[in-house]
C-alpha cells in the first residue's frame, strides 16, 4: 500500500470515529488497529503495541495547520461546542480557547480533573489532548475518542486560534 493510500484511509477511518459520536468508545476500539498514518508510524505502533503511539510520534511544531480545513475538522465538534464567546454547550466554548487556563470559563461546570490540571491550552497541549482527551486529563467529563490524525489536530488547532 503506498502512502498517500493509508493516510486517506486513515482519515476516513478518523472521520467516522469522529462522526459517530461522544460517547462511541466502542467503535473507537474497533477502528484502532487500522488506523496508522504511514508505514512508518504503523512499524512505531506494531513495535510497541501501541495503537496511539503514531500520532504521539508527530509534534505539533512539525505541522502546519490550514485553518479552513480546520472549520471542516470542527463541524465534528459543534455538537458539544461552541466558537462563540459566551456560548456554551454540553462543553465550553471554544471561542479564545487558545492560551486560555483549563476550566476558566465561569458559568461552565467543569470535571475537577479539568479545573485542576493547571494546564494552559497552548497549541502544544491541544495538540496532545485533542488525540486523547482522556489519556491527557484523566477524569475530564469529555468523553471523545480524539482525533488520531495530527494533520486534522494541527488543522482544527489552526482554525480554533483564529476564534479569539
Amino acid at each position: 500500500m503506498n502512502k498517500s493510500h493509508g493516510l486517506v484511509g486513515g482519515m476516513a477511518i478518523a472521520c467516522l470515529l469522529v462522526t459517530a459520536g461522544c460517547n462511541s468508545r466502542a467503535d473507537e476500539e474497533a477502528a484502532a488497529p487500522a488506523t496508522t498514518e504511514t508505514a512508518a508510524t504503523s512499524d512505531a505502533a506494531a513495535t510497541t503495541g501501541d495503537a496511539a503511539a503514531p500520532a504521539a510520534d508527530v509534534e505539533f511544531a512539525s505541522l502546519t495547520g490550514d485553518p479552513a480545513a480546520g472549520e471542516k475538522v470542527f463541524a465534528n465538534c459543534v455538537s458539544c461546542h461552541s466558537v462563540e464567546a459566551g456560548v456554551n454547550k454540553v462543553g465550553p466554548t471554544l471561542h479564545g480557547v487558545v492560551g486560555r487556563h483549563s476550566g476558566e470559563i465561569a458559568d461552565f461546570n467543569y470535571s475537577d480533573a479539568n479545573k485542576n490540571s493547571g494546564i494552559t491550552w497552548t497549541p502544544d497541549e491541544l495538540f496532545v489532548y485533542l488525540a486523547d482527551p482522556q489519556a491527557k486529563i484523566p477524569g475530564t467529563k469529555m468523553i471523545f475518542p480524539g482525533i488520531k490524525d495530527p494533520q486534522q489536530r494541527a488543522d482544527l488547532i489552526a482554525y480554533l486560534q483564529t476564534q479569539s
